[in-house]
This record gives structure tokens, sequence and C-alpha cells, in this order.
């Protein structure tokens, strides 16, 4: 399985949150060629601004393996994360990261900027499928104008 099979799957979280009304954001966390959590923005439904599809997935993957390093996972997600996402990577030791569309406004490099967010062992890729990601967002930010 390649990063473009599993950023598909991180798209498909993306459009169940569309389907709910919820921005557009989903993730997949992957280990051993497996996916073992899903997550997908659910800020509105939980009424909470720290559920989004990053946390969602992290949560469950820590939850499904017993433990809260990941250090040989990798999260696709199909938005850059946002600070706060960027944290809690850091902080479950993920082995790799990929994301697809950039977040000019609310990326982790708005704040980080040129310093290193993640874990000084995470891998990092982007870009993956990012006009998909890309285009959900805009069709999403278009029907609530």
């Amino acid at each position: 399985m390649d990063d473009v099979h599993f950023m598909k799957q991180a798209l498909q979280e993306a459009q169940r949150a569309m389907d709910e009304e919820e921005v557009p954001v989903g993730a997949v966390v992957v280990m051993n060629g497996k996916i073992i959590a899903r997550g997908h923005n659910m800020t509105e439904k939980l009424q909470d601004p720290t559920a989004h599809a990053e946390m969602i997935a992290l949560t469950a993957a820590f939850n499904a393996l017993g433990s809260k390093y990941l250090p040989e996972a990798t999260l696709y997600v199909t938005l850059e994360p946002c600070p706060m996402c960027a944290g809690a990577l850091y902080w479950s030791k993920i082995g790799r990261v990929v994301y697809g569309a950039d977040d000019s406004k609310n990326g982790y490099r708005k704040v980080a900027g040129d310093r290193w967010p993640f874990h000084k062992n995470t891998e990092l890729s982007y870009g993956c499928c990012a006009e998909e990601g890309a285009r959900l967002m805009k069709d999403f930010f278009q029907q609530k104008r």
C-alpha cells in the first residue's frame, strides 16, 4: 500500500465530515500497512474546538494499542495540521506524518515557521492528494456562504 491509497482513506473521512456539516478534514493512522484508527472533524457535533480529525484519530489509535506513543505509525491527514494538532503529534512521538493540502491560515507553519514542531524522529511528507483535499475545503466554504 502506498501514500495515495491511505490518503484516499483520509479523504473518505473528510467527506464524512462534510456530509455531517463539519469542516472536511479526515485522518487515518496506519501501522504495518493497516489502518488502526480513523477520524474526521467533529467540532460541531461534540461542541469541542479540540475535536479535530487528527485528535480523534490519535485518541482512537492510543486506545487501540493501549499506548500513548506511536513511533511505528503514520498519520495521513487531508490538511496541514494546526499548531494544536502538531503539538499532539509531537507528544505522540508518531513516526511519520503525511498531509495533503497546505493551510496558510491555520496550519502549524503559521506559528512554527521554519521550526520543526514534531518529534525529532518524525518524518514529514506533504502534498499527497492535495488537490482533492483543497477542493473539499473550497466546496464546503462556498456552500456556507
